[in-house]
């Protein structure tokens, strides 16, 4: 596979399936039902960054583990993160809603590991880091930190930085990301395309960002939870280096909102400080279009919305913002060659 669309290094979806298969699943039949040849792993460099969210959702759901992939220390049960969404909502800060989202990880089942805030005021730096709940000792979780796969750890680190964007609305660019381990050689890409200082054999793992954005307002409210909840891990996850292209910051644009109100290519040029036609362009020289972002966005949301069995088909279309349901199942029959109905029953077996 060529990297036509927004994609994600090949090792990352290699990593998930390996995790998943030495906890017992049963990873050939998975792939057959998302329609992922078993060469797109084994020998592509990159891996659509679509079929990675579904493939991570789907998983998730079979192994019943909330954080699969994660380095949490243990399985943590489904609707976990949306209570843990609505506990740090009300928080007035970044700062405030970092600590109580260290907090809720103490009392949260099957989480062993936790983030810790520490501030440096003489660097004007704040850290996040790995650390263990209360319940585990230093020796425990360092041996459990030893044992985990890097990809866990980076897959984690992603997480929380990108959900502290989220909640205050805007990126967070990091000083430095900090890892435990050497350096692997799937982390080769990464480390020359991130723009933050990455660092190997570190003492601890975790990440550095300018003091400042403790003191940022969180925006984020019960409503657009729903909507950030639908697009979950996905944009959490693979969000590493896609930002800093143009279809990156495109797609992140159109998944916010995948109704009537989807911003047009004239609206995301303005919001980018391009033109409709620079933007074209710049798209095209990335291998994709407007449309085809629109229509990945739009997509990736009908698979989570297929998963939501008290979500009818109309209700669906409704809010994929088409007019019709018919015209919802034409173009999720164009979009996999298969129609909604049969996508769902795929998720049932």
């Amino acid at each position: 596979m060529t990297p036509d669309t927004t994609s994600v290094p090949t090792a990352y979806a290699q990593s998930l399936i390996d995790a998943a298969r030495q906890q017992g699943c049963d990873v050939d039949s998975l792939l057959d039902e998302l329609d992922i040849a078993r060469t797109d792993i084994d020998t592509s460099l990159h891996f659509s960054a679509v079929k990675y969210g579904q493939l991570y959702q789907r998983v998730m759901r079979v192994m019943q583990d909330e954080c699969f992939g994660m380095f949490v220390g243990g399985r943590v049960r489904l609707g976990s993160f949306r209570l843990m969404c609505l506990t740090v909502l009300h928080c007035s800060d970044l700062r405030q809603a970092m600590v109580r989202a260290g907090e809720f990880s103490e009392i949260c089942r099957g989480m062993r590991v936790r983030s810790q805030l520490q501030v440096d005021e003489s660097k004007n730096l704040a850290r996040v880091q790995m650390a263990p709940i209360r319940s585990v000792s230093q020796d425990e979780f360092e041996t459990l930190q030893a044992l985990a796969n890097p990809n866990q750890i980076r897959t984690s680190l992603a997480v929380w930085h990108r959900f502290n964007c989220w909640l205050i609305g805007q990126e967070i660019p990091l000083a430095s990301l900090h890892f435990s381990f050497p350096c692997p050689e799937e982390f080769r890409e990464l480390a020359e395309s991130y723009p933050a200082t990455l660092k190997f054999e570190q003492a601890f793992n975790g990440f550095e960002f300018p003091l400042a954005y403790l003191d940022y307002p969180i925006v984020q409210n019960q409503e657009t939870l729903e909507d950030f909840l639908r697009s979950a891990p996905y944009h959490l996850v693979i969000n590493d280096s896609a930002q800093h292209s143009v279809k990156g910051k495109v797609r992140a644009i159109l998944s916010k909102d995948v109704s009537h109100t989807m911003p047009g290519a004239e609206e995301v040029a303005s919001r980018l400080n391009l033109s409709v036609t620079t933007l074209r362009r710049k798209l095209q020289s990335e291998n994709t279009s407007y449309q085809k972002l629109k229509d990945e966005c739009r997509m990736e949301a009908a698979f989570h919305y297929l998963g939501c069995p008290d979500f009818t088909n109309g209700t669906i279309a409704e809010r994929l913002g088409f007019d019709e349901t018919s015209a919802f199942f034409r173009a999720f029959k164009k979009w996999t060659g298969i129609t909604p109905g049969e996508y769902r029953r795929g998720l049932l077996n």
